[in-house]
């Protein structure tokens, strides 16, 4: 369970690598969208690890491989706008967040199911 503490820096941690990302982004990843979709934070606010969300992207896996080739620049670039808000500014980490292709698979599968169901009705 986060802290207050921890949830309102993970926020601002949030807004301000959107904004780093919405402004610079086309620098690490051309041609793509990249949307912050969580920030988790360590009780310390040390470490960070933020999900990503990646559109026009083929290959998920390398562009976060990317972003955390550039981490310690964005690191960087985030320091500079939240330095009078925070100590120290935290380790970056990123991840991919598949929350959206996990709800795509089961509503797939739920589909398939209605339908069996619906097939196997009208059978009887």
């Amino acid at each position: 369970m986060e802290s207050k503490r921890q949830q309102k820096f993970a926020g601002l941690l949030q807004e301000e690598l959107a904004a780093i990302f919405q402004r610079e982004g086309s620098a690490y990843l051309p041609n793509t969208l990249v949307t912050i979709t969580k920030v988790r934070v360590s009780p310390d606010l040390a470490v960070a690890k933020v999900y990503l969300s990646f559109l026009n992207t083929d290959n998920t896996r390398l562009s976060v491989a990317t972003v955390n080739a550039h981490a310690n620049e964005i690191r960087y670039k985030l320091g500079a706008r939240i330095r009078h808000q925070a100590r120290t500014i935290p380790t970056l980490s990123f991840f991919v967040d598949d929350t959206n292709e996990y709800v795509e698979r089961m509503d797939q599968i739920f589909d398939k199911i209605a339908k069996e169901r619906k097939e196997s009705g009208n059978d009887e």
